[in-house]
């Protein structure tokens, strides 16, 4: 009866510690997420293509290729990483219009076209890295998907195309605003 008790009292103490933890690491978490949400760390974009990465054991070589234009799987992210600085340092915010993709420069314009129902984004920014899992070819955000009419299913079979002259259009600009910035900040002023 006696050990009974202790081994009642340990349970009881073992799950007031498992509370205690999980409770603290998720306010920690909320904690770091809403000081992102909050701040605007690099929130302005930069042009980059990137060097090459490996992910889960695979490389990845990121590249200018205006002939880009691939068939394969899209699947959508969102809520986990709304509010969250991108790979080219913009918020990612899910309700617009963008994508992750795992080689093209950042940002990059592209064609997205669903292949199952023929429904066409025109224009949408590749704006992240991703994505690194089932051979999919995009990740597209969350309004994106919807627009697509692919978002409950969760994937679909597309085809994505650079837009070239769309593409070099955003990354000239991004070069020539951020070109001007570092000039501006090493003025010396009398």
């Amino acid at each position: 009866f006696l050990q009974m008790k202790l081994i009642n009292k340990y349970k009881f103490f073992f799950k007031i510690l498992t509370i205690l933890f999980l409770t603290s690491c998720s306010e920690t978490t909320f904690l770091i997420n809403s000081a992102k949400k909050i701040s605007k760390w690099d929130e302005d974009p930069i042009y980059k293509v990137g060097n090459p990465y490996k992910i889960n054991g695979k490389w990845y070589y990121p590249a200018i290729d205006y002939n880009y234009n691939e068939v394969g799987i899209a699947s959508w992210y969102g809520p986990g990483f709304h509010g969250k600085k991108t790979a080219n340092g913009e918020i990612f915010d899910q309700n617009k219009i963008t994508a992750a993709h795992k080689t093209l420069p950042l940002p990059s314009i592209v064609r997205v076209t669903n292949l199952e129902n023929g429904k066409v984004l025109p224009s949408v920014r590749v704006n992240d890295r991703g994505p690194f899992a089932k051979n999919r070819i995009i990740d597209l955000s969350k309004k994106a998907a919807n627009e697509l009419g692919f978002m409950n299913k969760g994937v679909a079979r597309v085809r994505v195309e650079i837009l070239e002259d769309e593409s070099r259009k955003f990354a000239n600009e991004l070069i020539d605003t951020n070109r001007n910035k570092s000039v501006s900040s090493a003025e010396v002023k009398e």
